[in-house]
Parts: C-alpha cells; structure tokens; sequence
C-alpha cells in the first residue's frame, strides 16, 4: 500500500517537473521569437549587399510619428507666422522677402526637433541638412512664385495665402523626410535606443512577475503532498 502511494506521489512529481520544463521551454521559445522579430524590425538590418534595409514600422509608430511631426511643424509654423508679422507689418519689408526669411528660420526648428524626437534619426547631420535643403531648394522658388501669384495678380488675402503654402509645406516636408531623408536611419538615435531598452526591460518584469506567480501554488501544492505522504507513513 505504501510502496503503490510513493509511486503514485513520484509520478506526480514527475509529471510536475515535466510541466514546469515545458512551461520554461515555451517562455524561451517566445521570448526567442520575440527578440528575433525585433532584430528583423530594427532599422539597422542590413541586405544581402550590406546596405541598410528600410526599417518597418507599426501603423501605431507611423501614426505617433505624423502626430509629432504635425506638432512640432505648429511651433515652426508659429515661429514663421510670427517673424513675417515682424517684417511685414513692423518692418514693412516686402512681401517675398518676408516670407522667405521666416521660412528658413521655421525650416531651421522644424529640421532640428523633427530629427532628433519625430524620426529619431542619427544619420549624418550635413548629409540630412543638404536633403532637406534639395527638398527647400524646389519647394521654395514655387511657393514664392505662388505667394506672389496669388495676392498680385488674384489679389488673395496675404495671411490666407500664407496658410496654404504652409499646409503644402508641411504634408509634402514630412513625405520627403520619412521616405527620403530618414527613410534608412528612423529609430537610430540614443533617444530610440534608451525607449527601445526600457521597453524590453518592462516586458522581462512582466514575465518574471507572471513566472514567480505561479511558483508559490506549486510549492504549496507540493508540501502538502509530502505531508500527506508522511501522514500515510505513520499510520
């Protein structure tokens, strides 16, 4: 009687053991694919002909991302609105040259800001400026062109035209930087870095936490099974 009851406990154990390795066993299989869905996301991959491969980002990332940018192109906005009142109204310069001043001061923020908390980037600072600057080097002669076409000869208030030109400037800014100018380098700064580890750090507290969860109904479990064997064997 007693030697079928220790080996219906040492069955139990083992089945226990064989459930905990399994458990384990599955913890480091998603943790693997975990980390190997990360490091075939990071913007740092390389192709098979060692070029930097386009890094993919969430739809959350990508919406977070315009959302940014869109914020911060309303604090250069504000800088532009405000420093071509200054020339224009104050000062009284003309108009183009107003405009065209306070958007190379906007451009300066925007291009500051944008690359180190929207995009992330740590790519060549000269080599983004010189995009950004191929970018403005087009956009800037057709919106002059058009600021003056518009309140010259179509006689448009002055301020509305300046709200359309910025709303051109920033939708057509921000498609340029995100698959031009950072298109291989978004999520490359220590900023990314630190948030990327912090998150990582979270995630494996949350799966050591789950993990020590469980632990103490085991042990329970099993303390009471030993005691009952020890009951058995007095009796």
């Amino acid at each position: 009687m007693k030697a079928a009851f220790f080996e219906d406990n040492m069955e139990e154990k083992e089945k226990k053991v064989l459930y905990e390795d399994n458990r384990g066993t599955e913890k480091s299989t998603l943790r693997d694919a975990k980390t190997d869905g990360e490091e075939s996301s990071a913007p740092d991959t390389e192709t098979s002909d060692g070029n930097k491969a386009k890094p993919k980002l969430t739809p959350k990332e990508t919406f977070i991302q315009v959302i940014k940018f869109v914020l911060f192109s309303c604090g250069a906005g504000i800088i532009q609105l405000g420093a071509f009142t200054l020339m224009n109204e104050i000062i009284r310069w003309n108009y183009w040259v107003s405009y065209l001043i306070a958007l190379v001061l906007s451009v300066l923020y925007n291009f500051t800001v944008n690359r180190r908390y929207t995009f992330k980037s740590a790519n060549n600072v000269p080599l983004a400026m010189a995009l950004v600057f191929l970018f403005y080097a087009a956009f800037t002669p057709y919106s002059v062109w058009l600021t003056d076409y518009l309140t010259m000869d179509k006689g448009l208030n002055e301020y509305l035209v300046l709200f359309i030109c910025m709303a051109q400037n920033l939708t057509l800014e921000f498609l340029w930087c995100r698959f031009v100018v950072y298109a291989k380098s978004i999520n490359t700064n220590k900023l990314a870095k630190k948030g990327k580890k912090e998150e990582n750090t979270e995630d494996n507290a949350s799966e050591n936490n789950a993990s020590e969860g469980n632990r103490p109904e085991i042990v329970a479990e099993s303390d009471k099974e030993e005691k009952e064997g020890e009951e058995n064997i007095k009796e």
